[in-house]
């Protein structure tokens, strides 16, 4: 077996018994030294081989021969419609089906807020497969292509279920009074199984639209540019504007559509819509950059799993230990990533790159793993912590898309002499997004500049913090108002008319809630969706960018809903969440979510004091390399 040795940043060979001693229990953080010797004879996961994570290639997986003809802004924008168009269809969907199932399918609004939160569970933590399977498999331009069509798919069969008769309960002789007592005409199961079917379809057909979008056009830049770190910045800050307007154009030209021309022109209007956005984008296909996928980034993990708890019982001091196993040369065995060096943290998987005697001239890699392959596992345990405490902020914004709209139908929502549909309400936070993003670099960036003395005003973790702090003050100002709001309504006696609104309580006491859980998303958001991108290893950037958890957020809430219907309702009393708004709790509900919320923050106040960013590693690491050179 051909080898070759390589300098650890430490320098010097170290004996079994030294290795021994610095994994004892009384030097702990003590830095490995030693060489790590490179095979010759790797055999990598199914055959692949490897490439460089930095090498842009086109649709037919050959590298590109002039890069200043693909790539760059130009291409970018081809990508944000299709997201655009994504997201308008997304919000459109979700502020409208709750009404659809109450005023059409005769549905309560439990059930329907139930049936929305899982909708748009699905489109979210289905964003995990759609990562997976674009970073392993089939490249994130080819992911996004067959799921966008899947997802036009189910918004054609929407459409068809608001247009077609047979698909609807009938509708004769069910008034606003009728619907209030629950005497309309249920839908029957069959009706109701199509419109799941249809509308999961398309919460499904989000999975390779969400995680790939971002990264896909994250792609079209060059990092090795001087400017690249300036780009990147503004590229993430520019995707989510144009979710922001996806979301404007929801919450008001399509409610005035549906209020003006019906439910089924509605539907249709964004199924147009998210065709047209496929068509630009498959428009734009010869100007895209792609990166190869670099195979199943899970069965890395799993194999790194699986041989560190092979090897859990062999020591650092064996006599069979030769070193840590890596390949030769500066690209590593994963087919997209560049090798990493070893790091100190969680030492237990470096079991998994021990290479022992008894492993032989050809290793299977369910035995004996690169260091590379370690380092990536570290990485992603490393950075579980941060997606993980975006599953509150999703939880609020879940419950906002629906909870918010029952206490609108209760309050005036004229603006002079205009009166906005309630279902208009939710277009308030992506104003202020839109604002906050028009303003960002002009005002925020500068001031914090001078606080920070970070050039691009915070890190992306303290930007995460921000958008944290600002859910907190949001669902705490939503419990407070909706105390006053329920007391006044049962002062003025209105208490059994949840549908009926108060013509001297403005609606526009929900704006406070709404701007500040819009500051949340521009910062919290944003942030994420950079760091996971930088800081996930080079073949799961997808993965990294479904990572934000928010389809675990839609189903925590509809658990958390569950749970308070069956614990705070009885045959005596309604429970907080009850349908009529005047008779539950809503206050005490945002006041849970107000504690859960600050639990949630102090987690990620630790998680971030601990975390160290792998450019400021490296930079590290570089040092010493160059003092042992020295």
């Amino acid at each position: 077996m051909g080898s070759r040795e390589i300098k650890s940043p430490e320098g010097g060979i170290e004996t079994p018994a030294k290795l021994e001693e610095q994994y004892s229990d009384t030097n702990p953080r003590k830095k490995l030294g030693f060489y790590f010797i490179e095979s010759d004879d790797r055999r990598t996961a199914f055959g692949r081989g490897y490439t460089g994570g930095t090498t842009p290639v086109n649709i037919h997986g050959k590298p590109i021969a002039d890069l200043s003809k693909t790539g760059g802004w130009f291409a970018a924008f081809f990508i944000f419609g299709n997201e655009m168009a994504e997201r308008m269809a997304y919000f459109g969907l979700s502020v409208n089906m709750v009404a659809f199932m109450f005023y059409v399918m005769h549905r309560p609004f439990s059930s329907s807020s139930n049936a929305v939160n899982n909708f748009l569970g699905i489109s979210q933590a289905s964003s995990v497969l759609g990562g997976f399977l674009a970073d392993a498999y089939l490249g994130r331009y080819w992911t996004i292509a067959i799921f966008t069509t899947i997802y036009l798919a189910g918004l054609t069969g929407i459409t068809l279920c608001a247009t077609m008769d047979i698909l609807t309960p009938n509708q004769d002789q069910c008034d606003r009074l009728s619907l209030l007592l629950g005497n309309c005409e249920p839908a029957k199961s069959w009706q109701m199984l199509y419109l799941y079917s249809v509308l999961y379809l398309t919460g499904f057909g989000a999975a390779g639209i969400r995680p790939c979008v971002s990264s896909f056009g994250a792609d079209q830049f060059d990092e090795t540019s001087p400017d690249y770190k300036f780009h990147l910045d503004r590229f993430f800050n520019f995707f989510y504007l144009s979710v922001t307007i996806g979301a404007i154009i929801a919450f008001t030209a399509v409610v005035y559509i549906q209020m003006e021309h019906g439910w089924g022109l509605t539907f249709g209007s964004l199924a147009i819509a998210m065709g047209i956005s496929n068509f630009v984008f498959f428009l734009g296909t010869p100007l895209y950059r792609h990166r190869l996928p670099g195979g199943s980034p899970l069965t890395c993990v799993a194999q790194v799993l699986v041989a560190a708890f092979r090897k859990r019982k062999a020591a650092f001091s064996s006599s069979e230990l030769i070193s840590l196993y890596e390949v030769p040369g500066k690209q590593s065995a994963i087919k997209g990533s560049r090798k990493i060096a070893h790091s100190n943290d969680f030492r237990c998987l470096d079991k998994a790159a021990l290479q022992l005697k008894e492993d032989g001239v050809d290793p299977s890699p369910w035995r004996l793993c690169t260091v590379t392959q370690v380092e990536e596992v570290k990485i992603l345990l490393k950075l579980i912590p941060f997606p993980a405490c975006t599953i509150m902020l999703s939880v609020v914004l879940t419950e906002y898309l629906t909870l918010s709209v029952q206490q609108a139908y209760t309050l005036n929502t004229h603006m002079g002499h205009l009166k906005l549909p309630v279902t208009c309400m939710p277009v308030f936070p992506g104003l202020s997004i839109f604002l906050i993003l028009s303003l960002y670099y002009s005002t925020f960036v500068p001031l914090s500049r001078r606080i920070t003395g970070d050039p691009h005003g915070a890190s992306q973790l303290q930007r995460v913090g921000i958008g944290l702090a600002a859910s907190i003050l949001s669902v705490a100002w939503a419990a407070v108002f909706e105390r006053y709001r329920r007391n006044y309504a049962i002062k003025h006696e209105y208490e059994a008319s949840f549908l009926t609104a108060m013509p001297d309580l403005s609606a526009y006491w929900l704006l406070i809630q709404y701007c500040l859980i819009g500051i949340a998303e521009v910062f919290c958001i944003v942030g994420l969706l950079e760091f996971l991108y930088e800081e996930a290893p080079d073949a799961m950037k997808s993965i990294g960018s479904a990572a934000l958890a928010g389809g675990l957020g839609c189903f925590a809430a509809s658990i958390l809903n569950s749970i308070i219907n069956s614990v705070t309702g009885s045959t005596e009393k309604p429970s907080w969440l009850s349908q009529n708004i005047n008779t539950g709790r809503f206050d005490y509900f945002y006041w849970l979510l107000t504690v859960l919320s600050v639990i949630n923050f102090c987690v990620f106040l630790y998680s971030a004091h601990r975390y160290k960013y792998r450019a400021e590693q490296q930079i590290v690491t570089k040092i010493k390399e160059d003092l042992i050179q020295g």
